[in-house]
């Protein structure tokens, strides 16, 4: 199955590849490797701002990482002008989470993420990744995501 056609099935609409908000691309291209800039959590709404351990549940801040790995697959098909089936796998997420100094849960909520790409892009989603606790991510938010993908 096409990648478009999961997200369909999914009920996912990808937006429009999110500006960047300072100096800086949404991704770069070297060679057959594509690297996206952190993507925010954010939906419809605006950005997704909070704090796990005090203002989210793991659940919430999943669905945070969820919306993230949604404008990650929105750069990549920037990046591929339009054509996901250039595809060949996602090689590394590195996932931030805004959280208090005793929370321990960010594997978990980057999994939020993680679910995501192999829902959408079975075993070419399975990836390598990091999940980092940090004291403040940029506007608030609660998860920020990059990532780098092989493509054709």
């Amino acid at each position: 199955m096409s990648v478009e056609a999961r997200l369909k099935e999914l009920g996912v609409t990808l937006p429009e590849a999110p500006a960047p908000v300072a100096n800086y691309v949404g991704f770069v291209r070297t060679g057959n490797l594509v690297h996206i800039s952190g993507q925010i959590s954010a939906d419809e709404n605006g950005p997704i701002k909070g704090k796990l351990g005090a203002d989210f549940s793991v659940e919430q801040g999943a669905s945070a990482a969820r919306r993230c790995a949604i404008s990650l697959l929105s750069q990549l098909r920037a990046a591929c002008e339009g054509d996901l089936s250039r595809v060949v796998r996602l090689v590394k997420m590195n996932g931030f989470v805004n959280s208090t100094a005793d929370f321990i849960e960010q594997p978990k909520v980057i999994n939020g993420a993680s679910d995501f790409m192999v829902e959408v892009l079975g075993d070419k989603g399975r990836h390598a990744r990091a999940a980092v606790s940090v004291n403040s991510l940029p506007l608030g938010v609660a998860v920020e995501i990059d990532a780098i993908f092989e493509i054709l």
